[in-house]
């Protein structure tokens, strides 16, 4: 048998450990296994040679079909053999191999033999490889020894008929349902594993069956299940029991509690954990269920093994997140556990006071997390630094001892993610507590003077423009960002110009200052340097005249980018150099979306329908290049935007229609795509009837019909409605297709003369108020909030009903509203209460709107929230909240 990992020289630490299977080559295994072949076999060499065969299988190398039926046939031999050890080595090669069905034959009566034997090692070993390499066919034969297997006394042979089950479960399930009156008899077994198996073999049989899954829920739990492992089962099945039950009932009444609080009495500590664990899980758990949960986690803190801390403080740590108040109680016994020497164990004793310690335990806990800090790795002090911004948001009054705390970790050695979590703590308490801001910049101020990471420096330079001219004495900030043009590389070189730009922007008495200095740097080595330099002299008066900075140079140098970089990147690519400069206002604010859905066809082509004709790649610049070409649709103006395609048929349909909504400022236009899926029929002057009696607002001005619709050629028809200019009306269409059927003759290709006029009913389509809302992001959202001003907000509060879960809340406002999320505001951490959602978008008129809303759990399940809406025109805003209020 191979060695295990033993070092070379035992006196020299730093010696590298090495693998006895080192330097094997599959053709010089090959050689050896004819050892299979001799005629008095060597045991130990034959389970040696076998050893290297699984790791070379293991290790992914791959044998062609001689080499694995050369092996396989002389493995065989290896059954006459009558060393146990072999033996064993023997089945595992078997399964590895996975011999063919015309191979399997060759071993299915030696193993069906081992079946039937006197040996239980022998008749274990070979239910497994059977099951494992047998097909359907010689399942049915072998069954009913493996139904005798189930109940058998041997627990090693019943868990191996049992584990086989588990698996051929996933291949042959009619065969596994027929062992249910064995399965359901080895339930009752008194052998802890053959009990474990089992049950879990039997909830497998029965997980599609809801009512057959309580009553086995209902019968153990009055029963007595012997076997912990099948307990922590069965605790984990009945969660499962009591989470569907809850969704289906409104009733206060959650069945099998009493079970799961019982099982915290059990002897065995896993089955006491499996069971705590699942009652601090449950879906609106109250705090009078937890209590008996939590008890038993404390307890588990001041358990004499490792795993049973870990295990207790993990859940809490989680528990915390929702119900901090109820964890306040094992606050001392988690203090205790920040000296652990299991680090993982103490990192989450950390977080979780973190999360649970009132404003008077704070300054106590900074003390001991300052010792602690410098022995964890950064992935552990990352989640600490995520823990105290949430610490410090919570009590805003702390703020200066945990900011300290944050700059003085900030200057200790460590990588890249852990410096930007503590940045990225800086920055959102600066945001959040105005009094840290003052601290928190010249906290940052004095990283960047020794930090080694560009993106970092890069990142607080900006923020340093943003937030440093709003201070009581922006001064103090231009020597930090000037020492960064000397000593810097030209990434932070450039940087640190705009910031200086910013100030002088911002900042009417400190333009002479800058401007010196911006002179200065137009010598810079870079041209990047020099150029932003220049730009900035120029934009902003390089006379060193202490005037107001104009509003539109603020906007031009400084202003958020309002349009997608993708869109603007295409139209910079498709831009023709000529004497007319290029607009940005012409460039499509629209987030690209695929232009229209594309159905798989049988020949595997792609068949997108109605696809508008090659153009720019961007979708709007191309639907409205389709819509211009039309003449009736010419004098509608700018096309504003154009939706996804909505499906107006179902799959597999005879005639395959989806429609695309162009809004224009006083009319929409209707493109339905059309595909003719008959082979047999050629469609002509195919129109779509569309009545708008459930849409008053709008009045029918035009229609475009389709003069032909071969088979499987997109076409489009179009019918054009007037609206109230600016306006987002709304309403619901009903749509009939109408056309004239030829039937065409299969072996010419040719339709006959004489056609028959038809309909086919088409699915409603509604025109919703997000439909003329654009979906365009901006950079920075607290920028683009503050420079929008109050004019014209409006704030009010709703109440949105109950609902699944916050996610849930979030996601239908914002498809209601149809606006872009901002800064990854659309993802709810887990087990949150509250929530900020921050949307941008332009609204029809092309005028931009900043949503921001802020959801709270107002009891179990209802959701209440704070809508905040900026925009350019009072009225946008106002419409907003009518949005919501009809929604």
């Amino acid at each position: 048998m191979a060695q295990p990992l033993v070092k070379k020289d035992d006196d020299r630490d730093d010696e590298v450990d090495y693998s006895p299977f080192l330097g094997i080559e599959k053709g010089a295994v090959l050689q050896e296994a004819r050892v299979f072949n001799d005629p008095q076999l060597d045991p130990r060499r034959c389970s040696q040679v076998i050893t290297k065969l699984l790791y070379l299988l293991n290790q992914g190398e791959t044998f062609t079909k001689v080499e694995a039926t050369e092996v396989f046939f002389a493995v065989t031999k290896l059954f006459q053999s009558r060393d146990m050890g072999l033996r064993r080595m023997v089945y595992v090669i078997i399964k590895e191999l996975s011999p063919s069905a015309d191979e399997v034959i060759i071993v299915t009566s030696s193993l069906m033999k081992d079946m039937t034997s006197k040996t239980d090692m022998y008749r274990a070993n070979a239910i497994r490889v059977l099951c494992r390499i047998t097909d359907g066919t010689l399942l049915t034969q072998i069954e009913r020894y493996l139904k005798q297997a189930i109940v058998d006394k041997n627990p090693v042979v019943a868990s191996a008929a049992l584990v086989s089950g588990i698996h051929l479960l996933q291949t042959n399930p009619e065969i596994v349902k027929r062992w249910s009156n064995e399965v359901q008899e080895a339930v009752q077994s008194r052998a802890a594993l053959v009990q474990f198996h089992a049950l879990a073999l039997l909830h497998q049989i029965r997980q599609n069956d809801r009512l057959a899954v309580n009553k086995l829920v209902s019968s153990l739990t009055r029963g007595s299940v012997r076997s912990p492992l099948a307990q922590c089962l069965l605790i984990r099945y009945t969660s499962q029991v009591i989470r569907e039950s809850t969704n289906d009932t409104q009733t206060g009444d959650r069945p099998f509690y009493d079970f799961l609080e019982g099982c915290l009495r059990h002897k065995a500590e896993m089955v006491i954990f499996e069971a705590a664990r699942a009652i601090t899980e449950l879906n609106g758990v109250t705090s009078r269920e937890l209590t008996p949960a939590i008890t038993v986690l404390q307890l588990f803190l001041s358990s004499s093994k490792p795993v049973l801390r870990f295990a207790a403080v993990r859940t809490l740590n989680k528990v915390a997140m929702s119900h901090p108040t109820a964890v306040t109680n094992c606050n001392i016994d988690m203090e205790s556990l920040i000296s652990d020497q299991n680090r993982s164990i103490a990192t989450l004793a950390i977080t979780t006071l973190l999360k649970t310690g009132n404003e008077s335990s704070v300054d106590r806990l900074m003390k001991q997390i300052t010792n602690f800090m410098s022995d964890i790795a950064d992935e552990f002090k990352i989640v600490v630094v995520d823990a105290i911004r949430s610490l410090c948001l919570k009590f805003p009054l702390k703020h200066r001892s945990l900011m300290n705390f944050l700059s003085n970790i900030l200057r200790e050695e460590g990588g890249f993610e852990y410096k930007k979590a503590i940045v990225d703590s800086i920055v959102i308490l600066i945001r959040d507590i105005p009094e840290a801001k003052e601290s928190g910049l010249l906290h940052l101020c004095e990283f960047i003077e020794d930090c080694e990471f560009t993106y970092l420096s890069t990142q607080i330079l900006h923020f340093l423009g943003i937030e440093g001219p709003k201070t009581s004495d922006p001064s103090k900030y231009i020597r930090y960002i000037y020492n960064r043009v000397h000593l810097e590389n030209a990434t932070v070189r450039a940087g640190a110009v705009s910031t200086l730009a910013k100030f002088g922007a911002m900042v009417d008495g400190l333009k002479p200052r800058i401007f010196v200095l911006l002179r200065r740097c137009l010598f810079d080595n870079d041209d990047e340097v020099r150029d932003r330099a220049t730009l900035y002299l120029n934009t902003l008066g390089g006379d060193g005249a202490v005037v107001e900075t104009d509003e539109g140079v603020k906007e031009f140098l400084f202003g958020s980018l309002d349009v997608p970089l993708v869109n603007l990147e295409n139209s910079l690519k498709n831009y023709d150099p000529s004497e007319k400069a290029f607009d940005i206002n012409s460039v499509p604010k629209d987030v690209k979306t695929q232009p229209l859905a594309e159905k798989k066809a049988t020949s595997k082509k792609p068949t997108g329908l109605g696809a508008p004709p090659p153009g720019p790649p961007s979708t709007v610049d191309a639907y409205e290049k389709l819509l211009s070409s039309i003449p009736e649709f010419a004098s509608f103006g700018k096309l504003f935007k154009s939706s996804a395609p909505v499906e107006l048929t179902e799959a597999e349909t005879e005639y395959a229609v989806n429609v695309v909504k162009h809004i224009f400022d006083g009319h929409v236009v209707f493109q339905y795509n059309c595909r003719n899926t008959i082979p047999e029929q050629l469609l002509e002057n195919v129109t779509v009837i569309v009545d708008a009696s459930e849409a008053e607002e709008f009045a029918e001005v035009d229609s475009k019909p389709l003069r032909q619709l071969p088979y499987d050629s997109p076409g489009q028809t179009f019918v054009a409605f007037e609206k109230p200019e600016g306006v987002s009306a709304v309403g619901k269409f009903s749509n009939m297709l109408r056309f004239i059927v030829k039937e065409v003759d299969p072996s010419t290709g040719e339709a006959e003369d004489d056609g028959v006029e038809d309909e086919y009913q088409l699915e409603d389509l509604e025109l919703v108020a997000a439909d003329y809302m654009l979906k365009v992001g901006v950079s920075n959202f607290r920028n683009a909030w503050e420079s929008m001003g109050v004019d014209f907000e409006h704030v009010d509060e709703y109440g949105l009903g109950p609902r699944d879960s916050l996610a849930e809340a979030v996601n239908a406002v914002i498809n209601l509203l149809g606006m872009q999320p901002c800064e990854g505001t659309e993802v709810i951490p887990p087990n949150s209460r509250s929530h900020t959602c921050l949307l941008s978008g332009v609204y029809i008129g092309n005028v931009k709107v900043l949503v921001r809303l802020q959801f709270g759990l107002d009891g179990p399940k209802d959701v209440a929230m704070k809508l905040a809406v900026r925009s350019e025109d009072g009225t946008v805003s106002d419409a907003i909240h009518e949005i919501v209020a009809s929604g």
